[in-house]
C-alpha cells in the first residue's frame, strides 16, 4: 500500500511558481510534523520546510520567503506553494511524516521539479 503521494511537480521557468501536493495515507496528526525534503541532482537529500501539528511552520534558509508549507487537515494533505523559482531549486521533491525526530515512511517516488533559465 503506497503510504506517502507527492505530485504537482513539473517544468517551470525562473521566477515561475509550481505547488507540490503530498497525500498521506494516515490521519497526519499521528505524527510531530509532514516535513517537505528534496534532493537536487548528485546531491544528497535535504530538509525544505515542516509543518507539525500545531501549525508550526520552518523552512531551510534557502526557500525562505519563497516557499509555502500548509496542510489540509480533512484531505491528509500538505502543500508546498513555491514561488519566485530559481535554477537551484532543480530538484527531485519528496514528502515525509516526522515522529520522534525521525522519518515514519519509505521514501515515495517525489515529484520531478525542473526550472529552466
Amino acid at each position: 500500500q503506497v503510504q506517502l503521494v507527492e505530485s504537482g511537480g513539473g517544468l517551470v521557468q525562473a521566477g515561475g511558481s509550481l505547488r507540490l501536493s503530498c497525500a498521506v495515507a494516515e490521519n497526519i496528526f499521528n505524527f510531530n510534523a509532514i516535513a517537505w525534503y528534496r534532493q537536487p541532482p548528485g546531491k544528497q537529500r535535504e530538509l525544505v520546510a515542516t509543518i507539525n501539528v500545531g501549525g508550526r511552520t520552518d523552512y531551510t534558509d534557502s526557500v525562505k520567503g519563497r516557499f509555502t508549507i500548509s496542510r489540509d487537515n480533512a484531505e491528509n494533505t500538505v502543500y508546498l506553494q513555491m514561488d519566485s523559482l530559481k535554477q537551484e531549486d532543480t530538484a527531485v521533491y519528496y514528502c515525509n511524516a516526522l515522529l520522534l525526530g525521525r522519518t515514519y515512511f519509505t521514501w515515495g517516488q517525489g515529484t520531478q521539479v525542473t526550472v529552466s533559465s
